[in-house]
């Protein structure tokens, strides 16, 4: 099977990557909507770290198969470090290997109308919690993104919080972050505690479970325990919430049209943002060999600890010597 110049693109729709079985389960889920779309064009997975296959894993079943044009789309919400340069190295290293093959990235979920609807509709279906005599304006919604080590991105979690915050009317919203940025889930709970509002919505903006959402609805689960006085509900995190599929088949129309451009004027590798100064025009460099492909829960111990903190690199974005440039639906400068 071909793919020449004038066939349509395979696809790779790459993910983080999680010790968690039922999150991975859940992004093949999310995929499988893409294979469903397009079944008439090559596509696979690769995940940057812990799950097989890999990237390389990914773009080599594709190419097995006669891809030459591919379309490597984030499966991502937020453009941090990962996307911005972690997928984009290991594309250009791959790329640099296999010269006949042509790779575009594409753009991230990012903030989007049809994203904040599908947040909206996991909200609401957590607010019949309250039952009858609920009162939006009386709430303080709390939404807990990932933390990234990129102010753009965590600054795009909170421009999500104060647009659902004002479209939806809560008396109240908080933003806080699973780890990496402040304020951790602990500390935004306790300041929530604080404003006074007694029904309190804790919302994981994720797109998949795991750990990390486990871990969010223990702590609301002890927040509650401790303050009784509260009502906490827990809204479930998007999943393959409809939207998030037409997002992301947004992305990967734009991708192919070349219209899908990634935040760079507000990336610090590309520009001087503050604090952030030291990390313009570095050396684009990947950082997960030591993750990449090693297993998930179901190939190790639970609680087995790999020593080391994944989500908090000094990333860089700018090609070093001899780097291929990678073709993006924006090129690099």
């Amino acid at each position: 099977m071909a793919n020449n110049t004038n066939e349509a693109p395979a696809i790779l729709v790459v993910g983080h990557g999680t010790r968690s079985v039922a999150g991975v389960n859940e992004f093949y889920q999310l995929a499988s909507h893409i294979r469903a779309r397009f079944p008439e064009q090559l596509c696979a997975t690769g995940f940057l770290e812990f799950c097989r296959p890999t990237i390389e894993e990914g773009l080599h079943e594709l190419i097995e198969k006669g891809a030459r044009r591919i379309i490597s789309i984030p499966g991502m919400l937020m453009a941090a470090g990962h996307a911005k340069n972690d997928i984009p190295s290991e594309l250009n290293e791959f790329m640099a290997q296999h010269p006949g093959v042509e790779i575009t990235y594409g753009v991230e979920l990012g903030v989007h109308a049809k994203m904040l609807r599908a947040a909206k509709e996991r909200i609401e279906a957590a607010e019949a919690q309250f039952g009858t005599d609920y009162r939006r304006e009386d709430t303080l919604l709390v939404l807990i993104g990932r933390g990234a080590s990129d102010s753009d991105a965590n600054s795009n979690i909170c421009k999500i919080t104060r647009m659902l915050w004002e479209g939806m009317g809560f008396g109240w919203a908080e933003t806080g972050f699973s780890g990496v940025t402040t304020p951790l889930v602990p500390d935004v709970l306790q300041r929530a505690a604080k404003i006074g509002f007694k029904n309190i919505i804790v919302f994981p903006y994720f797109l998949f479970t795991g750990r990390l959402v486990d871990r969010i609805y223990q702590q609301a689960d002890e927040f509650q325990t401790e303050n009784p006085d509260f009502k906490v509900v827990k809204a479930s995190y998007l999943n393959d919430h409809p939207l998030v599929i037409e997002t992301l088949l947004d992305r990967l129309k734009e991708t192919e049209e070349g219209t899908g451009n990634m935040n760079c004027q507000m990336c610090h590798y590309r520009e001087q943002i503050i604090g952030f100064e030291s990390r313009q025009g570095a050396s684009q460099v990947g950082h997960h060999h030591h993750v990449r492909g090693i297993g998930t829960d179901a190939d190790h111990d639970h609680h087995h600890s790999h020593g080391h903190h994944h989500h908090d690199h000094s990333h860089s974005h700018a090609p070093g010597p001899g780097a291929v440039r990678l073709v993006t639906t924006k090129p690099l400068k």
